[in-house]
């Protein structure tokens, strides 16, 4: 077995939401969560195919994310993952839908934050092992740090 770390491309302005799932319906299911959640969101989502003809399958309505989606989804090359490219949106409004969906099994990230995926390689095939989501904590948070994330959290509308 072989560990490889991929690093995910993720467009300026855009997150990403990465993940596990078990159907070729998922595709399906993902677009249709990410379109009734929010009809603004643009987006890109490549799912790999793990039997039969084991294809990238894709869906979406930004061309240029579902490009990125699917150049990211052949990178990563592990069964059953999905990675899903958006913007004018943040994954937060559409995570429990995606939790929700039947077909998925985990969510590994979704963040704006640069992203290496960590997977493992086998005769068999490749899968996730984990994420490194961002960098490594510089410090603890001051009070002046505290005021400055509610602040953002008002200004993303998320607080009062």
């Amino acid at each position: 077995m072989e560990f490889k770390s991929v690093v995910m491309e993720i467009p300026e302005g855009s997150n990403i939401i990465i993940g596990q799932t078990h159907f070729i319906k998922t595709v399906e299911d993902l677009y249709e969560i990410m379109v009734g959640t929010s009809p603004q969101v643009k987006f890109g989502l490549a799912f790999c195919e793990a039997s039969g003809v084991c294809l990238i399958r894709v869906a979406g309505n930004d061309r240029n994310l579902e490009e990125v989606a699917t150049k990211n989804a052949q990178n990563l090359a592990a069964g059953h993952s999905f990675v899903i490219l958006l913007k004018e949106a943040y994954p937060i409004n559409f995570l429990n839908a995606i939790k929700q969906c039947p077909e998925v099994c985990n969510i590994y990230c979704a963040t704006a934050n640069p992203v290496q995926v960590i997977v493992a390689e086998t005769e068999q095939g490749r899968g996730i092992m984990g994420v490194i989501d961002g960098f490594s904590p510089k410090g603890v948070e001051s009070a002046e740090d505290v005021k400055a994330r509610k602040e953002l959290l008002r200004k993303f509308g998320y607080k009062l």
